[in-house]
């Protein structure tokens, strides 16, 4: 492995180079275990591995620390499906991505192949968030008056009509309607639609590719936030699930940082900062796309800090009864509402995914074989 020379810009196919990256390139015909080497190997794409691949133990450590919570029910109860499928998301997401840098010098076929997946499993990270703001940020997000663990149902409490009363007259219905019928949906029809977007980048608009896969992103943003909006523009829904002002405003904290980590990612992404620059000098440490990586795991980061602080306010008032001015609590979350819709985007994902990687084999196959010959 460590004999196999890298190779400047020059000496590999096009499809391989990245802007303003001159050097690092590993060739395209590894093998698996090559691949899985270089890891260890200063190149261009080692940065990119560690970058994702690290976060991977962070990111459970802070995930696993919920269930250590004084009165938190136990790990397996439904109350934490949603939460267990936001940690699916980010893991698909963080495990994909670095083994797509880690494993793309294989072939020019099974290159795409990385890629695709990559894709697939940010817009399943993004679905995954949906499901967690659905059932723990939703306005009428609770947890069923039945409880959980043995919780004693004398704790609960209710709510000043005259002080907090759901949108009538001044907020649209559309609200409502939108929160419990057509939420989900849009977050998983977006999905999709970014999956194929960001594929057809790989062969379509290559010169503004950077641009289009973080501007396509931007919809699915917006579409699962669109409970924090909601929360964080009406005061009367930022306190039907929180149990303190105080953790209110942590959670608008976290959701701010969140936002800024996003815009910051995106600016390395577009701009090629720092190697636009000085083109050459960042080929293996420090380059845009590993600062990107860093930024992204940041805002995942303040997310799930977010989303605790909202499981934190449930638990503190878990039987919360809403006045009859109140919307009824959504139902608690099953196995076909959360890891049932998870699991029919991946079959979903995977047949997309199955259709560019027959087209990508359809167009770089000869290429590969003379590479092989080569």
């Amino acid at each position: 492995m460590w004999s196999l020379p890298l190779l400047r810009y020059t000496d590999v196919p096009p499809r391989v180079t990245e802007n303003f990256i001159l050097s690092g390139y590993r060739f395209p015909n590894y093998s698996l275990r090559q691949c899985l080497a270089s890891a260890f190997r200063p190149t261009n794409e080692t940065g990119n591995f560690w970058t994702h691949f690290l976060p991977i133990f962070v990111f459970t450590f802070h995930f696993l620390e919920v269930f250590t919570w004084e009165g938190a029910p136990e790990p397996s109860d439904p109350f934490f499906y949603p939460f267990w499928n936001y940690f699916l998301g980010v893991l698909y997401l963080l495990l994909a991505s670095s083994l797509a840098h880690l494993l793309n010098s294989m072939s020019l076929i099974i290159r795409e192949i990385c890629f695709f997946v990559d894709y697939g499993t940010i817009s399943a990270y993004t679905v995954g968030s949906s499901l967690a703001y659905y059932y723990y940020i939703h306005p009428q997000a609770g947890i069923p008056e039945i409880g959980f663990g043995g919780q004693n149902s004398t704790q609960r409490r209710s709510l000043n009509a005259d002080e907090e009363a759901w949108p009538s007259a001044s907020s649209p219905t559309q609200f409502q309607l939108f929160f419990e019928s057509l939420y989900i949906p849009s977050s998983f029809l977006v999905a999709i639609i970014c999956v194929i977007t960001c594929c057809n980048t790989r062969q379509c608009w290559r010169k503004y590719r950077y641009a289009v896969r973080t501007l396509v992103f931007l919809l699915p943003f917006f579409i699962s936030s669109t409970p924090v909006f909601y929360r964080l523009q009406s005061t009367s829904a930022s306190s039907l699930s929180s149990a303190s002002p105080h953790l209110f405003s942590t959670m608008a904290a976290f959701f701010y940082r969140h936002c800024f980590w996003l815009v910051v990612s995106a600016i390395f992404n577009i701009s090629k900062i720092p190697e636009r620059f000085s083109p050459g000098n960042f080929d293996i440490w420090g380059h845009s796309h590993q600062w990107f990586h860093c930024c992204t795991f940041l805002s995942i980061l303040d997310e799930l800090q977010m989303i605790k602080v909202e499981i934190q306010a449930l638990l503190l008032n878990p039987t919360l009864i809403l006045s009859p001015a109140m919307p009824p609590r959504l139902p608690g979350p099953t196995l076909c509402s959360t890891y049932g819709v998870m699991v029919l985007l991946q079959g979903c994902i995977a047949c997309i995914i199955a259709l560019f990687g027959w087209q990508a084999y359809q167009i770089y196959g000869p290429e590969q074989k003379k590479l092989k010959g080569h």
